[in-house]
């Protein structure tokens, strides 16, 4: 079985349509300075992005969630018990209205 560093690496490789749009927008600290990751492994999870500096994961969440509502709880648990706020944005906001996505992360970091 691959490592969680192995998959978060496969994972960056194969980003959603949605992921690679908010990343579009994340990377190179393009929001209001904000220097994000992609899939980086947080307490033994995987961040789909993370904001070490406002200690903020940014969880992108498609279809395939509908049926870990259990799973991604747990996974939020973990990030808060280790100082981190979780912000869930879906498939369908970035894809409608990344803008208004930008506006919550912005509001979520503190910046």
């Amino acid at each position: 079985m691959p490592s969680k560093r192995e998959m978060a690496w496969e994972m960056r490789r194969n980003m959603t349509p949605a992921e690679s749009a908010l990343w579009a927008c994340l990377r190179n600290n393009q929001l209001n300075g904000l220097h994000f990751r992609r899939q980086h492994v947080i307490a033994g999870k995987i961040a789909d992005f993370y904001c070490r500096q406002a200690r903020l994961v940014v969880e992108v969440d498609g279809p395939v969630h509908d049926g870990l509502v259990v799973h991604d709880s747990a996974r939020d648990a973990v990030l808060n018990s280790v100082g981190f706020r979780v912000l869930h944005v879906s498939n369908a906001e970035i894809e409608s209205d990344i803008e208004s996505v930008l506006q919550r992360i912005a509001d979520a970091a503190g910046a």
